[in-house]
């Protein structure tokens, strides 16, 4: 990354000694000093009459400056070229000053006499500014695009444990697969775990860069551990008290550095804010927010999305937000992490898996995790959503449906693989080309070099094989008979990452058809708790009118004129509802002066008259004979 500096200085010491540092700072290009206002705008129309991208991204305004006032000559630049950062060089670097600077348009102070270290600050923070301006009024297309020089991905925790690191770690294992030249920075400088992941042991780190103020290709050669997977690596100094020597001065030279040098740089910030890794996140191409599905950890989020506003580092909206260790059955799902944090939030999500990390954790081997592991699927599948990996699922559009081995054929970045074209509808996909020679080979599943489609017949040699849809295809020698044993149907994974499509892509419905299945499941059971609570109901209503007719029989059965077992028993019949009468017995007996009327009733199935229980409800009631 190259940045232009048109100084504007009347003074010729002043611009001596301005070019001079100038020509010092790296990744800088001086234009020659202009003398006044007026050639300063006139130079500026020039540029922007032939394309923006002409213009300097930074213009150096001496206080003195004539024949405009030197806030004037500001206030015009801001307003006719936005895409131009302004400093003003002053020798009252006074908060009045500074503040009428800020209004007028500026982007920074810098104080005279001029020092290196102050210079090298304020360019670089006007420059980064005027890139991410071009990069907006260059429109959708160029948001899109990389920044000058490689792409630059930062990726934060929202707290300490939500897997920053393993995500940081499989998106560039991804990315170098797909071909491109990736590093691998470590910018959590207290506690980075980049090189326990991969295994490594290596004296130098990104602290050794803070004491050199011009990063050539030879120093960050030796800086940067070309790791056995392809990845360089700028690890985080193994003694955390040195993190503090990494200001932002040297995070920016160093992004500068590794931008010039790698099609895509992918910065580890972990979970802590330092002046190092806030640099990282305000000029990130993009920035990744990790979370996981719970409360605390996206309360988390959200103060980390609100703290990156306050201090005008990124906006809510051009952060994205990846939740790891997501469950479909939990009750924060993405659409909810999205709506309390303001950010976008991936389609892709990582699922909870933790089984399939701990070999790989415990051998300290990330780059062997097995490419089978929904995790490793879904974090390439990520990749491929924000596009680490060209041809990806969500650069071609929707999946297509077709056997579960099926494959696209891609050709990624100058990589030599060859895979056979698979995919087709339920079972089988259609016939193959083998990429290397042209030659069919075999239908889902199948792969170029000999391999098989599982659940298809035995490879044929260089033609592949041929099959009828089914598991994953996997790559055998020449001229191997191999059998698979897939079932047919399914939604073909991607050809690079194997990624189940189905699973992670149709979060919403998929939700839906599991809800309505599991209510149909539970109809039944509901039906049946209802149907038992209301024979409950019958039952002690049968009792209830059993006793209430019982005692209404012994009190007529005592009456002085009309009483006996005739009135007993008419009484107890009275208040009976028809669909228990019928099956009524009644009897009223007397013994020692004492009316005794026994009413048995039967208890009806769910619907009086519909039918009744083997059993008989009784009631009993007692009432002395009247004299």
């Amino acid at each position: 990354m190259t940045i232009r500096i048109l100084p504007t200085v009347g003074d010729v010491d002043l611009a001596r000694s301005l070019s001079g540092l100038l020509s010092q700072l790296p990744g800088v290009e001086p234009f020659p000093a202009l003398g006044d206002s007026t050639a300063l705008l006139d130079t500026l129309a020039t540029l922007a009459g032939a394309s923006i991208e002409e213009l300097p991204e930074v213009v150096l305004v001496y206080e003195r400056i004539g024949p405009l006032p030197a806030l004037e000559v500001v206030r015009e630049i801001a307003l006719r070229f936005p895409a131009v950062g302004v400093v003003l060089v002053t020798a009252d670097a006074g908060p009045a000053l500074y503040s009428a600077a800020m209004d007028a348009g500026a982007r920074g102070i810098c104080a005279l006499p001029p020092s290196y270290d102050e210079l090298a600050t304020r360019t670089q923070a006007a420059a980064q500014w005027a890139m991410g301006v071009r990069r907006h009024l260059g429109g959708a297309s160029a948001a899109l695009t990389p920044g000058p020089g490689g792409r630059l991905v930062a990726v934060a925790g929202a707290k300490g444990g939500v897997g920053t690191t393993l995500t940081a770690v499989q998106l560039a294992l991804a990315a170098r697969a797909a071909g491109q030249g990736v590093v691998l920075v470590d910018m959590d400088l207290q506690a980075g775990d980049v090189a326990s992941y991969l295994d490594v042991q290596f004296r130098r780190s990104i602290a050794d860069l803070a004491q050199i103020s011009d990063i050539t290709p030879r120093v960050l050669q030796e800086a940067v551990f070309p790791h056995p997977s392809g990845l360089g690596l700028l690890l985080a100094p193994g003694e955390g008290e040195r993190g503090e020597e990494v200001t932002d001065l040297v995070s920016r030279q160093a992004i500068a550095a590794l931008r010039a040098r790698y099609d895509l740089v992918i910065i580890d910030c972990g979970t802590q804010m330092s002046a190092a890794n806030t640099v990282a996140i305000e000029t990130a191409d993009l920035a990744l927010l990790i979370t996981t599905p719970d409360v605390v950890t996206v309360r988390a989020a959200k103060r980390m999305v609100r703290l990156w506003d306050r201090l005008q580092i990124r906006k809510a909206e051009e952060t994205t937000t990846v939740v790891n260790r997501y469950t479909r059955s939990g009750e924060i799902q993405p659409s909810l992490v999205e709506r309390a944090t303001g950010t976008k939030t991936a389609r892709t999500t990582v699922p909870a898996a933790y089984k399939e990390l701990q070999p790989a954790i415990d051998s300290g081997r990330m780059q062997d995790l097995d490419s089978k592991s929904t995790i490793r699927q879904a974090l390439w599948a990520l990749a491929g959503e924000i596009g680490l990996i060209e041809g990806s699922p969500a650069a071609a559009g929707p999946p297509q449906r077709g056997g579960r081995g099926s494959h696209a054929d891609r050709s990624v970045s100058g990589l030599r693989r060859r895979r056979a074209l698979g995919g087709g509808s339920g079972t089988g996909g259609r016939a193959g080309a083998d990429t290397s020679t042209g030659q069919p080979s075999g239908g889902a599943g199948g792969h170029g070099t000999g391999g098989y489609g599982t659940g298809g017949r035995a490879g044929l040699g260089p033609g592949g094989a041929e099959g009828a849809g089914g598991g994953v295809g996997h790559i055998g020698p020449p001229g191997s008979p191999q059998q698979g044993g897939g079932d047919p149907g399914g939604t073909g994974p991607d050809a690079l990452t194997q990624v189940p499509t189905s699973r992670f892509r149709k979060r919403g419905g998929g939700d839906r058809g599991q809800v309505t299945i599991e209510f149909l499941g539970m109809v039944p059971l509901i039906l049946i708790v209802l149907v038992v609570l209301w024979q409950c109901v019958l039952i002690g209503y049968t009792y209830s009118l059993a006793g209430n007719s019982a005692d209404r029989g012994a009190r007529a059965a005592t009456a002085t004129d009309t009483g006996g077992a005739a009135a007993c028993e008419e009484a107890a019949l009275q208040d009976l509802p028809d669909a228990w009468r019928g099956d009524a017995s009644i009897s009223c007996p007397t013994a020692g002066g004492v009316v005794r009327a026994t009413v048995r009733i039967k208890v009806p199935v769910l619907f009086p008259g519909a039918g009744d229980f083997p059993w008989t409800v009784t009631g009993t009631a007692g009432a002395a004979e009247e004299e």
